[in-house]
């Protein structure tokens, strides 16, 4: 049985990914700081991507790696800066000095991409973010490629599903940030996430930057007229239109389809 560290077990994304790694046969450890009840057939090992000496024992004998853990709300950006750029370099080194053999898979994000685009960015498009949750994640992708492990790196879109509340945040997150309802972004559903990591772990990314994305992108107003929360509409002009949009042919040429299609799939079948 392959066994695999996954940080990050606490966040959205990570606590649906745990239970749907082990129940892909995977031997899952997942490093916590605090206590947390974890699924069935999940180990927690204490530990902080903060402190180098703690992560021994987190990543010695695991075959592969699985790093979800980041930092992104809050307006400290010498915190996100610690968390996402040096948690990783910390983490990278734990495992090249005692599982160097393991694969390590890092979730980065979509937003790395310039607002500017003038199609949908793909994985060779340059990045120069200059907010700090985008600019440190391609900071760390950089840590993780030039590690001399055997690395992928997935850039995940907005993911939603499962009822982690992600939907309904959206209202109040475009208010806050100004986002057009005609706006269109690429998604992924949490079954998906698992979908595409049981992939990647199976080294077929490996040596490889890879766009996740589902089968259609949709606007900020769906989403919100999904989560029962509508965004006022607009006919004022869009700028910067393929913001947060990604290209997602390398992730099929690979071998993904999702199992969740579009989110209008998702909300036919009640999995929102």
């Amino acid at each position: 049985m392959t066994s695999l560290l996954l940080t990050g077990a606490s966040g959205l994304v990570g606590s649906r990914l745990l239970p749907r790694l082990a129940q892909f046969g995977f031997d899952c450890r997942a490093l916590i700081r605090d206590d947390l009840a974890l699924p069935p057939g999940t180990t927690a090992v204490r530990g902080d991507l903060a402190d180098p000496d703690s992560l021994r024992e987190a990543v010695k004998g695991v075959d592969a790696v699985v790093h979800l853990a980041a930092l992104f709300r809050t307006d400290d950006q010498d915190a996100v800066w610690r968390a996402n750029l040096d948690g990783t370099r910390n983490l990278v080194d734990a495992v090249h000095t005692y599982a160097p053999r393991a694969r390590f898979v890092m979730a980065s994000t979509g937003n790395v991409y310039d607002a500017n685009a003038a199609r949908p960015a793909l994985e060779t498009d340059a990045c120069s973010p200059t907010a700090a949750y985008p600019a440190s994640k391609v900071a760390a992708e950089q840590v993780v490629r030039d590690s001399g492990l055997t690395w992928s790196i997935l850039r995940l879109p907005f993911v939603y599903g499962d009822g982690d509340g992600h939907l309904g945040s959206l209202a109040a997150l475009a208010g806050r940030f100004g986002l057009h309802p005609a706006h269109a972004y690429s998604v992924v559903h949490h079954r998906d996430v698992a979908t595409v990591m049981h992939l990647a772990l199976t080294g077929i990314m490996d040596r490889r930057i890879v766009n996740i994305t589902d089968d259609a992108p949709v606007t900020v107003y769906e989403m919100t007229v999904l989560a029962g929360n509508p965004v006022a509409a607009s006919a004022e002009p869009l700028t910067h239109p393929w913001s947060g949009r990604m290209d997602g042919t390398l992730v099929r040429e690979l071998g993904f389809q999702p199992t969740v299609p579009t989110i209008h799939a998702a909300a036919r079948d009640g999995i929102l």
